[in-house]
């Protein structure tokens, strides 16, 4: 007799987009890589304040609303950092995303933003498309502001 699967955690939701940038990747890292830059180059985020000596983001979005994020990790030399949403008016729990910078043979520059999360009070299909929109936005910008 088979028994029913109870208590066992969903599996979390993927989201992974990338763009290509006419830039070098050092260039577009100055921009990308410091956690307090969202306002410069995500058109969706008015306003970026760190506390906890750097390692918490409230970032302040256009329109209304507040994200606090947490720096996870940082590598400076592999132009990667991840962070966590701590609180955020999305239908996401769980929610723990990666940025990353990586030069191109050709001296070009992809931008991988990808991320994982459990959706919450909305349908997951929903929830993706929130965070689809979310780095969709981010990343066409870098395109307009890098050329791509």
């Amino acid at each position: 007799m088979m028994v029913p699967e109870q208590g066992r955690p969903k599996a979390m939701t993927k989201v992974s987009m990338s763009t290509r940038l006419a830039a070098p990747a050092d260039a577009v890292w100055q921009l990308v890589g410091r956690f307090n830059a969202l306002p410069d180059w995500h058109p969706a985020v008015e306003k970026s304040e760190l506390t906890e000596e750097g390692q918490v983001r409230r970032l302040a979005l256009v329109g209304g609303g507040t994200l606090v994020e947490r720096l996870e990790h940082k590598d400076d030399k592999e132009r990667v950092y991840s962070y966590t949403i701590e609180q955020a008016p999305l239908p996401v729990a769980d929610y723990r995303a990666e940025i990353r910078v990586r030069e191109e043979d050709d001296g070009s520059t992809t931008v991988e933003w990808a991320g994982e999360f459990t959706p919450k009070g909305a349908p997951d299909a929903d929830a993706t498309k929130v965070v689809e929109g979310i780095y969709q936005a981010g990343l066409d910008n870098l395109r307009k502001m890098f050329g791509g």
